[in-house]
């Protein structure tokens, strides 16, 4: 059969507006998948229940729509997106009003069957990871918008594939090169120079959307519309297979990848083959994430000024102590962004940054706040702070559960009406870990030059709940074999301190030569807490890169 266009508009609630647009306009496309959901998105949209039992999806899709609908239709363009969140029935109704009030004809259809809420009281959220065969459905019957809840996100490209294709539930091989092509589909620009350690190798100042062209076999050609902004290479491929995945196995609902199975190659400019991906089944659950308020927080910066931090530090902490006696967690961090004999004042000045948190709100509101206030005329010389406190606001916390397949009543609700079931996973495979691949040859020795470890080496870090991964990747085979062998969990943890006392998990990728490492509890109860300066992870490779070592000279 043909080859299927699978584009991408959207990597997450609040991504480029004009996206959509810009992929409709640019170039050949089957299908436009659009992702907007998060974990942080979730509790967000949850929280948008409350105040309406009407809300919980994504507006931002409408308003997209009500400008792209019709290019959409003249064109023939399918568009598969998970912007239902919360209500996905409710958001299929809004797209059916708005193509009435539009006067265009479409047919839509949506998914339903994540919200496990009922099994799961006192979440804001508990939505399972459904795969993409009740989007298959939907498309087969004729859909042209297809809306669905919490499914994974690479189910926006196995459902459109598998139907286009023919494919069954037992094609693992097929299933699983759908899945990796989602997978870089999916954080949008990420994967076209975006977020990129090597921006430099191109112009990424607004980098175009990346498209795939699938194959009737699995394989695809990652690549994006002529002319649009930023690059595709192997480069901008692996980091984007290695943000927030772990090991060789990547399981999902359909099917579990085998990421070390992945073999890229440049295909022409900005064309990436993805080929020799090989599929297992799927695990025999289902993954769930249930979001809840887990309290209140609040935080004031106080910034210290020229001579004596650490002891302006330690005063205004005993003047603070008094009034977070009672609170249940209390952190200081002192970030010494200060400099010697500066050139101007804010370069003379560091950052403390009090974070408190309780499930008391009057405990970070007024307390917190009115203690910092009254330090105004009382506290170190050249007492200020970034912001004047406030109250205290709602915190989130995630966390993940496990069903089998067969606890969710996972249902494509076609254009007309119909409900079809979509039968769980019968075929199923308990993940096993993979034995580690044998490492490259060592380096011969030789000169060494201290320097900053992304000279040589890539990196990209994200979030899971808790946990952060940090993937690192060479760009050559002399690199990776230096890589291979100096980069261990402890000289991670060496270059990475606040690691030191958590689990870290090394995964060793050869066919991308890369490591992938998962530091386990390094985010505390998920982004929505804000256990950290920097909550989701997403510059934890970037510090890794930033570090020193001895870098072999041959390698610079």
């Amino acid at each position: 059969m043909t080859i299927l266009r699978i584009g991408n508009a959207s990597g997450f609630y609040g991504d480029r507006f004009d996206a959509m647009r810009e992929m409709l306009t640019g170039g050949e496309l089957d299908v436009l998948t659009g992702d907007y959901l998060a974990e942080l998105t979730m509790l967000i949209l949850g929280r948008d229940r409350l105040k309406d039992p009407a809300a919980g999806y994504a507006r931002t899709f409408l308003r997209q729509l009500e400008d792209c609908l019709g290019l959409a239709h003249e064109r023939g363009v399918r568009i598969v997106t998970n912007a239902g969140g919360l209500n996905p029935a409710g958001l299929a109704d809004a797209v059916r009003q708005l193509a009435g009030r539009l006067g265009i004809p479409v047919r839509v259809a949506h998914v339903t069957g994540d919200d496990l809420g009922a099994a799961h009281p006192g979440s804001l959220a508990a939505h399972a990871y459904l795969g993409g065969f009740g989007i298959t459905e939907c498309l087969r019957a004729g859909a042209d918008v297809v809306v669905t809840g919490r499914v994974t996100d690479a189910a926006l490209v196995t459902g459109p594939a598998a139907a286009h294709f023919g494919w069954s539930a037992t094609d693992h091989d097929r299933l699983a090169g759908a899945v990796v092509a989602g997978h870089v589909l999916e954080c949008g620009a990420q994967a076209t120079g975006g977020n990129y350690a090597f921006f430099r190798d191109g112009d990424v100042r607004r980098p175009g959307f990346p498209l795939a062209e699938l194959h009737e076999d699995g394989g695809c050609v990652i690549t994006k519309h002529p002319g649009t902004g930023g690059f595709v290479d192997t480069g901008t491929v692996t980091a984007q297979l290695l943000y927030e995945t772990a090991g060789a196995r990547y399981a999902g609902p359909d099917v579990t990848a085998r990421l070390d199975t992945v073999r890229l190659s440049q295909d022409g400019p900005d064309r990436v083959r993805i080929e020799g991906v090989r599929g297992e089944a799927p695990p025999p659950t289902l993954k769930v994430g249930l979001n809840r308020l887990g309290g209140f927080r609040n935080e004031v910066v106080f910034v210290l000024t020229g001579l004596d931090i650490e002891a302006k530090a330690a005063l205004v902490r005993d003047q603070m102590e008094p009034a977070l006696g009672k609170a249940a967690d209390v952190r200081w961090e002192l970030a010494r962004t200060d400099r010697a004999d500066a050139p101007s004042e804010e370069t003379a000045s560091a950052l403390l940054r009090l974070v408190v948190r309780d499930p008391d709100p009057e405990a970070v509101g007024r307390t917190l706040s009115g203690a910092a206030v009254e330090l105004a005329l009382a506290g170190y010389p050249g007492f200020h702070v970034l912001a004047p406190p406030g109250k205290g606001s709602p915190y989130g916390v995630f966390e993940d559960v496990y069903v089998p397949h067969g606890g969710v009543d996972h249902v494509a609700v076609l254009h007309d009406g119909r409900r079809v079931p979509v039968p769980p996973a019968h075929d199923t495979a308990v993940l096993d870990e993979v034995p580690e691949p044998p490492l490259p040859e060592p380096l011969p020795p030789g000169p060494v030059t201290r320097a900053p470890l992304g000279l040589v080496a890539g990196a990209r870090s994200g979030d899971k709940g808790g946990d952060a991964n940090v993937g690192v990747w060479a760009r050559t085979d002399d690199a990776w074999r230096w890589l291979a062998h100096e980069l261990t969990v402890d000289r991670f943890r060496e270059l990475i301190p606040e690691s030191r006392e958590l689990t870290v998990v090394r995964h060793v990728l050869p066919n991308l030569r890369a490591l992938n490492f998962v530091v386990e509890g390094i985010l505390g109860a998920g982004v929505a807490a804000q256990h950290r300066f920097d909550p989701q992870a997403k510059a934890l490779g970037e510090w890794l890169r930033s570090r020193h070592l001895d870098l072999p000279e041959a390698l610079l």
